[in-house]
């Protein structure tokens, strides 16, 4: 893989949670494995007047707790903190932006990378100060984390304010689930082997399932989640994605445009929602009081920072089609929520049966041939096949092949090192292109319109369930039903 140049980083957002849990880890990470440039800086800003030793104490128990013992050297954490400097900045004043620019002004030939990591409505005014100070050059990059934007419409208008200032070549926009092992063998196992490919269609596949479940709730989030919910922070982004890479056509190459260009026509394909297919194929959930690992937990309402008269969903559940070829008739069902019973992030391929069954079949054995793919709590493969049971008759019975595209005992990248990596490099293969970004908000503007039309309650579910009933109502009209591994 190409090596990494030295480049400068610029956390806006450096004092938030994504700073110490996510891109720090991530770039230590790196660092131990030796792609990080030994000259590389990181200049993480927030408004606190702490100072460097200060910020690095801040942020040294959160990272250590995302790295866990196994991956955490204290000696080598001190080394890689050489890389790092704290700045406070103001992101409305021009002043502090003339501090930034003399502060980088000594490697002007560096690229230099600006982290977003702060609300989407201070996009538009850092990129324009960035631009004013001299710090949006050819050799600037931006990295915009989502959600980007409430609806289209505001999307749109973030998105010219920043282009106003970057090329669409110097935009990454960001869904580290794309950073993922799994998603990335994924598609090694499609377009990387001529035994999966040919399977990859309505007359093979039954049904997918994409879920994302947590455990967690707001976390202290009330304010920004009670305006965004399930629907705008997850599935417009996250599930979508992963939607496009299982449903993508084969590209050219992996170039980033290539890749891109396949994704955007799976999202132009997808069936348009009309108010009477949102009302059949979609549910709305917000989880109430219940218990999680045992412990009881508040119901949403009850949670710090939101209102007893929100109408906000913590949990989200649909079927799609896929207007093409390869997946006409394949139902999607997505679904994300939050405190839920277990912390997983899932695909499942369901197989149709064989045509003619010669074989008994033991208990436990429903639809014959799965494939998983799995991104959280660990990132697996697995390949359900049909075996025989023991003994002397002929019974089968589901094992699971784990297709260990991995290795076993290598280190392999985390999804923000491997994307911060690929922002250094310049490989926007795994960023969302603007028009896909847009594609995917007309997709799901008429589920928003028609629930704020409805103007209707989100369905309870329990704390600590696999969510409201309604979703399980939702499968099982079609003679189907949630695959549960979490």
């Amino acid at each position: 893989m190409e090596a990494v140049q030295p480049f400068d980083l610029v956390i806006f957002g450096g004092t938030g949670d994504l700073a110490a849990r996510k891109l720090l880890p991530g770039l230590y990470q790196s660092f131990m494995a030796g792609g990080l440039p030994p000259e590389a800086r990181i200049i993480a800003l927030g408004r606190k007047d702490l100072g460097r030793d200060n910020y690095l104490a801040s942020i040294l128990d959160k990272s250590r707790t995302k790295l866990g013992d196994e991956f955490f050297d204290e000696g080598r954490w001190h080394e890689f903190a050489g890389c790092i400097d704290y700045q406070q900045l103001d992101a409305g004043s021009d002043d502090d932006f003339g501090r930034l620019a003399e502060r980088l002004q000594d490697a002007p030939e560096r690229t230099r990378i600006f982290y977003l990591s702060t609300s989407p409505d201070l996009f538009a005014g850092i990129c324009q100060r960035l631009a004013q100070s001299g710090l949006a050059g050819a050799n600037s990059r931006v990295v915009l984390e989502k959600p980007l934007g409430h609806d289209l419409k505001s999307a749109d208008e973030i998105n010219a304010c920043v282009e106003s200032v970057f090329d669409e070549k110097q935009i990454y926009r960001i869904d580290h689930y794309l950073g993922k092992e799994a998603v990335q063998n994924l598609l090694a196992l499609r377009f990387g082997n001529a035994i999966f490919e040919p399977l990859w269609s309505h007359g093979n596949i039954r049904d997918v399932q994409i879920t994302i479940a947590e455990k967690i709730g707001v976390e202290g989030r009330g304010d920004f989640y009670d305006a965004t919910g399930a629907l705008r922070d997850m599935l417009q982004n996250h599930l979508m994605q992963l939607l496009c890479i299982v449903a993508m056509e084969p590209p050219i190459s992996m170039n980033a445009d290539n890749v891109r260009d396949e994704k955007l026509k799976v999202i132009r394909s997808l069936e348009p929602f009309t108010p009477e297919t949102v009302i059949a194929n979609t549910v709305r959930g917000r989880y109430q009081a219940g218990q999680v690992d045992g412990d009881k937990v508040p119901g949403y309402l009850d949670e710090p920072g939101i209102g007893s008269d929100s109408n906000t969903e913590t949990f989200v559940a649909l079927k799609a089609r896929i207007n093409n070829w390869r997946w006409s008739g394949v139902p999607f069902y997505l679904r994300t929520g939050k405190r839920m019973h277990g912390q997983v992030a899932e695909i499942v391929i369901n197989f149709f049966s064989p045509p003619h069954a010669i074989f008994p079949v033991g208990e436990g054995a429903g639809v014959t041939n799965r494939l998983y793919l799995r991104l959280q709590p660990n990132e697996v493969i697995e390949l359900q096949l049909m075996a025989k049971q023991a003994g002397d008759q002929n019974l089968l019975k589901p094992v699971k092949l784990d297709l260990d595209l991995t290795g076993r005992g290598e280190r392999h990248s985390g999804a923000y090192e491997r994307l911060l990596m690929d922002v250094a490099r310049g490989n926007q293969t795994l960023f969302v292109r603007r028009d896909e970004a847009n594609a995917a908000w007309q997709w799901v503007t008429p589920i928003m319109k028609t629930w704020d039309a409805l103007d209707k309650a989100p369905e309870p579910y329990a704390a600590g369930s696999s969510g409201p009933d309604a979703a399980i109502e939702l499968l099982r009209r079609d003679g189907r039903s949630w695959i549960e591994n979490a």
